[in-house]
């Protein structure tokens, strides 16, 4: 398994760490304005639902893959389609979509370049992946900060 598989699976072990809090930690927004822990993992999971859905299955060389949506939009449907659902309910969903995330993209050719949204930059699974690992690193970052500042 590659270094970055490695890092992108963390996550998920991060996630499950926090399964240890209560809902009403993990339903406070982190700061004023902000989302809370159970809104962060749903954002998160969303885009591996996407991912999932939209691009895994696309990535083949010379493919120019479906275009990321409007960031805010997919967003808002994150938050909807888990409305009804616990932050733990969330975070198991998180953990399992992530676990298929992980196979699918390492059955995909590490040699297979290709395009997202008609652009001309290409990508590789691994490019792929670093995109979203900072991603991954910057929502946990915020989730740790707010955790330290509660004690």
């Amino acid at each position: 398994m590659s270094i970055l598989i490695t890092e992108y699976e963390e996550t998920a072990n991060n996630v499950a760490r926090l399964k240890q809090y209560d809902e009403e930690t993990l339903t406070t927004p982190i700061k004023k304005g902000k989302w809370s822990i159970r809104e962060i993992v749903g954002h998160i999971y969303y885009w591996d639902r996407f991912h999932l859905i939209k691009m895994l299955p696309n990535m083949t060389h010379g493919a120019d893959l479906p275009p990321f949506p409007d960031h805010d939009q997919h967003n808002e449907e994150a938050l909807e389609f888990l409305q009804d659902k616990s932050a733990k309910e969330i975070m198991d969903m998180f953990i399992e979509k992530r676990k298929e995330f992980i196979e699918e993209i390492t059955t995909i050719d590490k040699g297979s370049k290709f395009t997202i949204g008609g652009s001309k930059r290409q990508f590789t699974t691994d490019s792929f992946l670093k995109i979203f690992i900072k991603h991954d690193k910057h929502h946990i970052k915020q989730i740790e900060g707010f955790l330290e500042d509660l004690g």
